[in-house]
C-alpha cells in the first residue's frame, strides 16, 4: 500500500538547509514516527506476521527521494536549500490489513527532522492519501525515484555494485526479489527466473549515496537512476512494485513509479 505525504517545511525551527546525502535519515524518521504509536504499532505488526517463521526480520517498507519543486544544490558544501514551502514524499509498505488507518492515523499532523550534524530541516506531515495501484501486467515499464542498488559479493567478501546494464544485473534482480517474496509470504514457491527480462531504457545514471555519514559505520553506495521495462509474471511484478528493486529498500532505494 503506497502513500502520498505532503511535508510542510518549517523554516523557523531549523533553517530551509538539507544534507544532499539524507536517505538513511528518512529511515530513522520513518521508524521513529511508527515506533512513537507504541501498542498500536506492535498489534500491527503482529497482525501483519512481520516477524518470520525462520527468526529473520523483513524490512517491510520502502520509499522515494523528496520530491522538492524549488531547490538551490550547494555542492562544495555537500548541502541544498529548500526553497519550496511543501515538498511530497512517498512511502510502501507491504503489509494490508489496518495498513491504511493505522499509517494514516500514525503520520497524519506528525513533526519530525531530517539531518545531520550541520544541518537539519523539520518538516510537519499535512496531508497523507493512499495512491491507487497501477494495473500489474506480464510486462511494464519503471522509473526509479530513488537510486537502484544491485549488489554483486565476490569471494573475497568485497561488494561489487553493479550497473543495471550489467549483463549479470537482471539475474541478481530478480534473485533477490524472488527470495524476497518467499521471505516475506513464507513460501517456497518456484519461479522460472530465466523467463524474467529486465531491459534498460536509455542511459542509466549513477548516484553515490553516503550511508550512516559522519559515523565510523558511514559507507558509500552507488545506485542507479533509470528506466526499466519489465517482463515477469504479475505476482512478481505486483511485489516487485510494493518493495522495491534491488537492495536496501529500506534505506531509500529502488523505490519505483509506474512510467506510463
Amino acid at each position: 500500500m503506497r502513500f502520498k505525504l505532503i511535508l510542510e517545511v518549517n523554516r523557523k525551527a531549523f533553517g530551509n538547509i538539507l544534507p544532499i546525502n539524507y536517505q538513511y535519515e528518512q529511515s530513522a524518521a520513518i521508524y521513529k514516527i511508527l515506533s512513537r504509536a507504541d501498542k498500536d504499532y506492535s498489534t500491527w505488526l503482529h497482525n501483519n506476521g512481520y516477524r518470520m517463521r525462520n527468526g529473520k526480520a523483513f524490512k517491510f517498507f520502502s520509499y522515494s527521494r523528496f520530491k522538492i519543486e524549488k531547490y538551490k544544490v550547494q555542492p562544495e558544501k555537500g548541502r541544498m536549500q529548500i526553497l519550496s514551502d511543501t515538498i511530497e514524499w512517498q512511502i510502501s509498505f507491504l503489509p494490508e490489513k489496518g495498513t491504511q488507518s493505522f499509517i494514516q492515523g500514525v503520520f497524519t499532523n506528525k513533526v519530525f527532522e531530517i539531518g545531520d550534524q550541520i544541518s537539519t530541516v523539520q518538516f510537519t506531515v499535512r496531508n497523507i492519501e493512499v495512491l491507487s495501484s497501477p494495473e500489474f501486467t506480464k510486462e511494464m515499464t519503471f522509473r526509479t525515484l530513488s537510486p537502484m542498488c544491485l549488489k554483486l559479493r565476490k569471494a573475497d567478501n568485497k561488494v561489487d555494485y553493479l550497473s543495471p546494464e550489467d549483463s549479470i544485473s537482471p539475474y541478481i534482480l530478480f534473485k533477490g526479489l524472488i527470495d524476497k517474496y518467499n521471505l516475506f509470504y513464507g513460501t517456497n514457491k518456484i519461479f522460472n527466473i530465466e523467463s524474467c527480462q529486465m531491459k534498460v531504457i536509455g542511459q542509466p545514471k549513477s548516484a553515490l549515496i553516503k550511508i550512516k555519514v559522519g559515523t565510523p559505520q558511514e559507507t558509500n553506495v552507488r545506485g542507479f537512476m533509470c528506466k526499466l521495462k519489465i517482463s515477469a509474471p504479475i505476482e512478481l511484478m505486483r511485489f516487485l512494485y510494493e518493495s522495491a528493486a534491488g537492495s536496501l529498500s529500506s534505506m531509500g532505494f529502488g523505490f519505483l513509479e509506474e512510467e506510463k
